[in-house]
């Protein structure tokens, strides 16, 4: 590997989770099903390493196999990110280079997730008929028919069941009437945690990757440049983008998109004025601007690309952006942000593409500065007790999103495709 001060961490990183059985028990036992937390996510780390040839395939096996010692949850206790449907995705992006390997398994859990994702869609479509709002996590990233979808596009594209979802994602952009008011078909009558909150009084339009109707432009979009096309799918593409554009500020640092919007700024047509935020994967800039980079290459419209790609030039060059930036991490931290940056610069017009690549070493600069001992930096991450060992928030995520912005090459095997940026 090319000796670069974010590959030493990463190689620090992968050294003290070569073995699944030399983690602490509390690491090894808490969150076994869960891709975000545990075993599955950190074996996506071991897989793309070996399918780089910068690590062995055991390393891959030993944590699916830490993973599956016991039965996995489907059925309503799972989704895309824990249980049967975590457990499939990393099987599957080491069976993609390891041609027969953990058939029987994945065709199991294939199975499984065919019937989850139907029962999910029968109730998805029974809310819509009687008119009510959804929850965040029926349709979600993380936990919903999104999340099914990206997993779905990769194992079985041309099945009726992935043409399931790409017909509820087109619904869900239909507007809905409730108690008189037009809303969004998106629109959660909770708060963005999924539960009531007075914060929220009348509930929210969620814009993010994680949990909102940007990870639902990033599946359709996805889908769409990969020849997986419903009936409304290009009009469905343009409602969101219609919204994200109704919804975009301008600040200082440049563009910026709201985390949701709230009904009291619905019915006064504006928002407040923004405050810095984090220009993060899960939530604001950074993964809006690569769902709408996505959605243009998908439409063929180069001047909204450009505009989406300017914008992640500019959250990845802005102090106050990047002030409010303050972890690490994967999903909402400084790793996440040069890995999304990476995946934008690959597919961007050459004048952005060059300006998004020269932002990039400043971004892993922040992960770890000049002088930090990457052993030392491993062994803080892997023990922290918040974030820990795993992808979303820990180590594992950490050292694999630094790997696409420190090497400039995409990655080989599909782990950030759970993400709905690839």
């Amino acid at each position: 590997m090319t000796v670069h001060p974010a590959l030493d961490l990463v190689d620090a990183i992968v050294a003290q989770l070569a073995d699944p059985d030399t983690l602490p028990l509390a690491s090894r036992t808490s969150n076994r099903q869960h891709l975000a937390y545990g075993p599955p996510g950190i074996a996506l780390l071991h897989i793309e390493l070996a399918a780089n040839g910068f690590g062995p395939w055991h390393r891959a096996h030993d944590w699916l196999a830490a993973a599956s010692r016991q039965p996995f949850t489907s059925g309503p206790d799972s989704h895309p990110f824990y249980g049967a449907p975590a457990l499939a995705h990393a099987l599957s992006c080491a069976a993609d280079h390891l041609p027969g390997s953990y058939q029987r398994a994945l065709d199991a859990l294939d199975g499984r997730i065919a019937v989850d994702v139907g029962r999910r869609l029968d109730a998805a479509h029974r809310r819509i008929d009687a008119g009510r709002l959804p929850q965040l996590a029926e349709f979600d990233a993380i936990r919903g028919l999104t999340g099914y979808g990206a997993y779905l596009l990769r194992r079985d594209p041309g099945s009726s069941t992935m043409r399931a979802v790409l017909d509820y994602c087109v619904r869900l952009t239909e507007p809905i009437t409730h108690y008189g008011e037009t809303l969004p078909g998106w629109w959660a009558e909770t708060g963005p945690s999924g539960s009531l909150d007075d914060r929220f009084p009348g509930g929210h339009a969620n814009t993010g990757m994680a949990h909102g109707i940007g990870g639902v432009l990033a599946l359709l979009a996805i889908a769409a440049r990969n020849g997986s096309v419903t009936d409304g799918h290009h009009a469905a593409l343009r409602t969101i983008l219609t919204w994200l554009d109704r919804w975009k500020q301008k600040a200082d640092g440049g563009p910026v998109w709201p985390y949701w919007v709230t009904q009291d700024e619905l019915r006064r047509g504006r928002l407040a004025p923004p405050a810095p935020r984090r220009p993060s994967w899960c939530y604001g800039t950074a993964g809006l601007a690569r769902a709408q980079q996505l959605a243009a290459l998908a439409l063929g419209d180069a001047s909204r690309q450009i505009d989406a790609e300017n914008a992640l030039v500019a959250a990845l060059t802005d102090p106050e952006q990047l002030k409010a930036t303050t972890d690490n991490g994967l999903c909402h931290g400084f790793a996440g942000l040069a890995h999304t940056a990476a995946r934008t610069a690959d597919e961007a017009h050459p004048s952005t593409a060059r300006k998004l690549r020269a932002a990039i070493p400043a971004i892993l600069a922040a992960v770890i500065p000049p002088g930090t001992d990457p052993e030392l930096m491993a062994t803080a991450l892997i023990q922290d007790e918040e974030c820990g060992p795993g992808l979303l928030d820990g180590a594992a995520g950490i050292a694999l999103a630094l790997l696409a912005p420190s090497t400039a090459a995409p990655p080989r095997s599909a782990w950030d495709t759970c993400l709905l940026i690839a």
